[in-house]
């Protein structure tokens, strides 16, 4: 069983290339099955590291690396020619991000948002499906897990709220 995709539109990405090592989630893109859920994995370690900060500082990064992600994907997109390719996972990494939103630090709560999160974006309930259908580019790429990526925080912080 091979790891990595052969796919012929994710070899036209490059690794050394910040923009593809970006889009492809530092590489989890590329992973054969499942990449959204490697790219979501690969956002683990960044969540934990952001979780040290405060609020402000979280929030303003991850509101850079959605806005960054637009040019992000839609610059991958176009150098693999094919719209919303599964390795992209860049929205995976920023969907995380936006789900952990003001969570409470400690393994359950990354799991529960992580499965909330995987969740959201793989049953694309509406709106998500709606705006992953109708909306195209690095805008649309993004747009169906940042809400998916919302849908999941209201999650979690109902969790915390009822459980803690």
């Amino acid at each position: 069983m091979k790891l990595l995709t052969q796919d012929k539109f994710v070899l036209k990405l490059s690794l050394t290339n910040p923009i593809h090592f970006l889009a492809l989630g530092f590489g989890s893109g590329k992973a054969a099955k499942a990449p959204g859920t490697f790219g979501t994995l690969a956002a683990v370690p960044l969540v934990l590291l952001m979780q040290q900060l405060s609020l402000t500082p979280y929030l303003l990064i991850s509101v850079l690396c959605m806005l960054a992600g637009f040019y992000i994907c839609d610059k991958a997109a176009k150098d693999m020619g094919v719209h919303d390719h599964g390795a992209i996972v860049w929205d995976e990494v920023v969907g995380l991000m936006i789900t952990m939103i003001a969570a409470p630090a400690g393994f359950v709560w990354l799991v529960l948002g992580f499965v909330l999160f995987r969740f959201f974006d793989i049953i694309k309930p509406w709106p998500i499906r709606w705006l992953d259908a109708k909306v195209h580019g690095g805008f649309g790429i993004m747009i169906d897990d940042v809400l998916a990526g919302i849908f999941a925080l209201m999650g979690v912080q109902l969790a915390v709220y009822y459980l803690t």
